[in-house]
């Protein structure tokens, strides 16, 4: 997709395959709302390390007020940091997308390998 931090696409597949593919999906629903929660922070607010703090803060309470796992928190925190404290030569709105469409595109294809690589279960079965 020629996207410029593609090594994102990269990572996000060897975390996704770390899980089962039943877990692998319900965690990466949270991992996409998670980025996609960060990435709107960024575009819409300011960049300094005092907005990042409130930011993060602002998340933490979204995500608890939404009733959202901690994996999402950690993505949208991950995602806020990433855009809005990484100097840029291009908008603060297309760096976001960029970010989502590269987490995106990692969660696609680490759910598409993860029965390639199943868990061994507990009892040895």
């Amino acid at each position: 997709m020629r996207l410029p931090e593609s090594y994102w696409a990269g990572i996000t597949p060897v975390i996704v395959t770390q899980s089962t593919l039943g877990a692998g999906w319900t965690i990466s629903q949270q991992r996409l709302i998670g980025t996609a929660m960060g990435a709107l922070l960024a575009t819409y607010s300011g960049a300094s390390a005092a907005i990042f703090g409130a930011g993060v803060f602002i998340l933490g309470v979204s995500c608890v007020w939404l009733h959202i796992e901690h994996s999402a928190y950690r993505y949208a925190g991950i995602t806020l940091e990433i855009v809005m404290l990484v100097a840029q030569a291009q908008p603060t709105w297309i760096i976001a997308i960029h970010r989502f469409l590269e987490i995106s595109v990692g969660i696609a294809v680490g759910l598409a390998f993860t029965p390639a690589w199943p868990e061994p279960r507990p009892d040895g079965v």
